[in-house]
């Protein structure tokens, strides 16, 4: 009674709120989350529907205590009757929606505290990051030259480190082959038919960066402009991608046969048919840019250089991702320490 009191003094007591969370989800949502990217949004509807919802949508926001959020996580993370359970990484991603829809609620003053605030969360751990080897890397090249619509792109991908959507969403006005550069804007993001098709939108972080792709890349290029302007003469009317020149020069890179945008579903099949092949069955497309990241390190670039390249927020972010050391690196940094070694030896006998 006494803290009552003292909150009605100060002019800091609020009504407790009767609104259930899943009622509020939808407002947050509806009201405070349409300024997110479409893939962001998505997530944040994926998690609602499928965990936050079913264990606390029926809870009234004042009902929420750490306590009851401790305990959902926990539930999250055991295994159901069929054994499955959810990643840490994936429990996380739940915190974050619902611990932002719940701060949301405070600042408008329906509730005081924040009860995610306090919650202890599984530990994350990295993935292993596990790029193709100097071999599989040779022999993806061998597979890909024959990969007639989807091999070009991978070798792309594997000589820039570009993420599959920037690949697929490359244009042409982004490529200069008078100064060897390519400018990554733009990504080509997969979206359902209802929700508009795939669509051009700003790259992950926003940003746009400048590359300068080895020679080999950009004369991968060339020879794409060429085989395009091919497949455009052979499609004929039936072709997508320009009607005259001024459309040419803005259209996407890689295209299928009659001009339309490749499919990543088809990039990833594609992909997958090679990687068996060279004997990388677990290996995935962004598993590609991992390798591009790992060969540049080893080959002797900065991280702040490869930092730029992927594209990546800092370079703190590329060193907490590459921060691990291959036996090549080790093995050169102690040849290295050991060439000055000798030579400070030389100096004292001299």
């Amino acid at each position: 009674m006494l803290v009552f009191l003292s909150e009605i003094s100060q002019d800091t007591y609020i009504e407790p709120s009767k609104i259930k969370l899943q009622d509020w989800l939808q407002t947050w949502i509806d009201e405070f989350s349409f300024d997110k990217r479409y893939s962001t949004l998505k997530g944040y509807k994926a998690q609602i529907k499928k965990h936050i919802v079913p264990a606390l949508g029926k809870y009234y926001l004042e009902d929420l205590t750490p306590l009851l959020i401790q305990r959902f996580y926990n539930d999250l993370i055991r295994p159901d009757e069929d054994g499955k359970c959810l990643s840490p990484k994936s429990i996380k991603n739940v915190h974050i929606v619902l611990r932002a829809a719940l701060q949301q609620a405070v600042e408008l003053e329906f509730i005081k505290k924040n009860p995610c605030h306090k919650a202890k969360l599984p530990k994350v751990y990295k993935t292993e990051i596990t790029p193709l080897t100097d071999q599989q890397v040779h022999d993806f090249l061998q597979e890909a030259q024959n990969d007639e619509y989807y091999g070009t792109i991978l070798r792309v991908i594997l000589f820039t480190g570009l993420r599959e959507g920037e690949a697929l969403g490359l244009t042409w006005d982004c490529v200069n082959f008078k100064y060897g550069t390519v400018v990554i804007n733009k990504q080509l993001q997969r979206r359902p038919q209802d929700a508009g098709g795939p669509q051009l939108t700003p790259t992950k972080n926003g940003k746009s960066r400048t590359l300068r792709p080895a020679k080999t890349v950009m004369n991968l290029l060339k020879i794409r402009y060429t085989e395009q302007v091919m497949q455009s003469k052979r499609a004929g009317d039936a072709w997508e991608a320009w009607r005259n020149e001024s459309e040419h020069s803005k259209a996407l890179v890689f295209t299928n046969e009659v001009g339309h945008h490749l499919q990543p579903k088809r990039v990833y099949l594609h992909f997958k048919k090679i990687a068996d092949e060279i004997g990388a069955q677990d290996a995935r497309v962004h598993d590609l840019r991992h390798t591009y990241a790992v060969l540049s390190l080893q080959n002797g670039d900065d991280v702040k250089t490869v930092q730029t390249n992927l594209g990546h927020a800092s370079a703190a972010f590329t060193l907490d991702v590459y921060g691990h050391v291959s036996d090549r690196m080790q093995r050169a940094s102690a040849d290295r320490m050991e060439e000055y070694i000798a030579s400070i030896s030389r100096m004292k006998n001299a």
